[in-house]
């Protein structure tokens, strides 16, 4: 298995970081490294994602895991691997939010695709982190 990991926290709320989190429709206005995200048919476990990464052919997401306001998943098939997203909300004392996104990467070809898929996915998430969270600060 290969995985990475970034946490970063706001002054926001957890309900406004799933407003901007769960609008997948939406996710290219703070995410710069999709070209187009859109939703195919209702927001539940099993739904589809398609996401257009810029410069790349779009690829097929299945919603894996939505606990509203606390989290949010989805599997992605990469050849021989599995790219498995999560989007996890944590209520803060002060009143603000951990936000953790996490990837993990399994399969029979996890030796070396993890390597080499693994930090040039990840390699963007302070940025869109940084967006979203600054998109949840306006929603508030």
């Amino acid at each position: 298995m290969w995985q990475h990991e970034y946490t970063a926290e706001t002054a926001a709320a957890p309900h406004a970081v799933w407003a901007v989190l769960s609008d997948l429709d939406h996710w290219t206005d703070w995410d710069t490294s999709m070209e187009a995200v859109a939703l195919d048919g209702p927001f539940e476990v099993g739904g589809t994602v398609t996401m257009t990464p810029i410069g790349q052919e779009p690829i097929v997401s299945v919603i894996t895991r939505i606990e509203p306001g606390r989290a949010y998943a989805d599997r992605t098939g990469f050849g021989g691997a599995v790219l498995d997203f999560s989007h996890t909300l944590t209520a803060l004392p002060n009143g603000g939010t951990r936000v953790v996104h996490r990837l993990e990467i399994t399969g029979p070809d996890v030796d070396r695709l993890g390597p080499e898929l693994g930090p040039m996915i990840t390699e963007d998430f302070p940025e869109a982190m940084a967006a979203l969270l600054a998109r949840a600060e306006r929603v508030a």
